[in-house]
């Protein structure tokens, strides 16, 4: 067993983590935390539930707490950047016990919501900023945020930033960053130009990567259900969701999404979508009630496009279910990381039609993923419903529409701030677009900001 103090974590830090009953250091973080807490620019590669966030929030909220120069306003010495708004919100969440040990203050930036929170907030001085790329830049080409006194800057989910396209505005927001400041990247491979990436802004770095065998899962089994008509599939995913435990349902499209979480808890089986489509406010509401625990009345349910595959971390989740399989095999692992995260054990479910027989195998030899093709049996389904929930009348504010909120009544701008995602993917070049939006999150101003930004 590895200690934070035996890695050279502040005693303070390590309290607080040692307060959330975190007391042995994850691979990511054993491996990463000496050359990190030390100075050096650091490549780490692993996948989603390794540990990443607290390997890098550590060594930023030390090194910030240990250095001798001072916040000003507009100027923050930490930053982190993420592809999707849900991730920023819980990297923050992570960072902010830890910061305000060390007497620090931190703060979210991404699009979506009102920019006047976050302006206040910034000129206020922070000195920790976890943003979306695409709203951080509107505020640096408003003057809002200078990047130049930035000692530290992370990189997280650096592959799924190249995925969504973020990649050139990340590039100039590196740019924009003292190039003496220590950078740690971190990213699931380095395909998409992120080894480009890291050769560019990394300076001497040390890279580490974490073997699968080493990341702290507890149990993934992956089983893959055939279904020999579309009405047994309908049958089989409803059976699926009817047990006690939290479980994620993955539909390939927005629509399926909304038409599912309706049909189940009709059905008695109180269900949430999660998708591109949602307000901010039906977003915030959504992914409350599943992340609060089913004994005190959260939902167990959440029906989710692939938007909820990278930036929703709730734990305890015992199923993923891909009521639709993924395109490729990437989304696959992505969407089957919602389960089995730090050491708890989880099942991931593929439902399959005849028809997809071969995409599947392709899918998962491409994924590295053993798992025969079952006929559905009853034995089967009940082994993975396990107990089953109680049919309920759905609760009203599983379906009433939130009231809409004037701006100044959002948290926009600090840890609290709901999630969503960064942006939409950006338009080709010559349809208009205002420079600098690229994929990012909207200035809040034209039509912008009806774009759920």
């Amino acid at each position: 067993m590895t200690s934070f103090l035996d890695l050279g974590v502040p005693a303070d830090l390590a309290a607080v983590l040692a307060a959330d009953g975190k007391t042995e250091a994850f691979a990511i973080q054993r491996d990463t935390l000496p050359d990190s807490l030390a100075g050096r620019d650091l490549l780490g590669r692993g996948r989603t539930g390794s540990g990443k966030t607290i390997a890098f929030a550590l060594p930023l909220v030390a090194r910030l707490s240990a250095s001798s120069r001072t916040t000003r306003a507009g100027h923050p010495r930490g930053l982190v950047l993420a592809p999707t708004r849900e991730l920023a919100t819980q990297i923050a969440a992570t960072i902010a016990p830890l910061a305000a040990a060390a007497g620090l203050r931190v703060t979210t930036v991404f699009g979506g919501v009102s920019q006047r929170p976050q302006e206040q907030a910034l000129r206020s001085g922070v000195d920790i900023v976890v943003a979306c790329p695409g709203r951080l830049e509107d505020l640096m080409k408003q003057r809002v945020v200078q990047l130049d006194a930035v000692e530290i800057t992370v990189l997280d989910e650096a592959d799924h930033m190249a995925d969504l396209g973020f990649l050139p505005g990340v590039t100039r927001i590196l740019t924009a960053t003292p190039a003496g400041g220590q950078r740690l990247l971190f990213s699931a491979t380095l395909d998409g130009g992120i080894d480009t990436l890291a050769r560019r802004f990394l300076s001497n770095a040390v890279s580490h990567q974490v073997d699968e065998e080493s990341v702290p899962v507890g149990e993934m089994t992956h089983r893959v259900l055939v279904v020999d008509s579309t009405d047994n599939k309908t049958t089989l995913v409803r059976e699926l969701a009817s047990g006690t435990g939290r479980r994620i349902l993955f539909t390939r499209t927005k629509h399926q999404a909304k038409k599912l979480a309706k049909q189940l808890t009709a059905a008695g089986i109180p269900a949430v979508d999660l998708h591109g489509n949602l307000s901010q406010n039906a977003r915030e509401r959504n992914l409350g009630a599943f992340s609060s625990a089913p004994e005190d009345g959260g939902v167990r349910v959440l029906v989710a496009t692939d938007v909820a595959a990278r930036g929703v971390h709730v734990d305890n989740v015992d199923l993923v279910v891909h009521v639709d399989p993924p395109m490729e095999h990437k989304a696959y692992l992505h969407r089957s990381g919602r389960t089995a995260r730090a050491g708890a054990a989880g099942t991931v479910v593929t439902v399959v039609l005849p028809e997809q027989r071969r995409d599947v195998k392709d899918l998962l030899r491409k994924a590295s993923i053993t798992a025969p093709l079952e006929d559905v049996t009853a034995g089967a389904v009940n082994e993975l419903v396990g107990e089953r929930a109680e049919h309920v009348r759905p609760a009203p504010i599983v379906q009433q529409q939130p009231q809409r909120q004037a701006p100044k009544q959002r948290p926009a701008g600090g840890v609290g701030a709901p999630p969503a995602r960064c942006s939409r993917r950006p338009r080709p070049a010559g349809q208009g677009q205002a420079q600098g939006a690229g994929r990012g999150q909207g200035g809040g101003q034209g039509r912008r900001g009806s774009q759920g930004r």
